[in-house]
């Protein structure tokens, strides 16, 4: 099972890696990048770890 990367969106450091094989980058992260900008990051909230 692939390690869940953000809490916030559900991502996977396979979904991570596969968006990158296919994009050439990844897409995902510039997603989360925004969301944080943004703030509707959740971390806090749902990562046992927090931010």
């Amino acid at each position: 099972m692939s390690r869940l990367i953000c809490y916030c969106f559900g991502y996977t450091e396979e979904d991570l890696r596969q968006d990158a094989l296919e994009h050439g980058r990844s897409l995902i992260m510039e997603r989360i990048t925004a969301e944080r900008k943004g703030g509707r990051c959740q971390c806090a909230e749902k990562n046992p770890a927090g931010c």
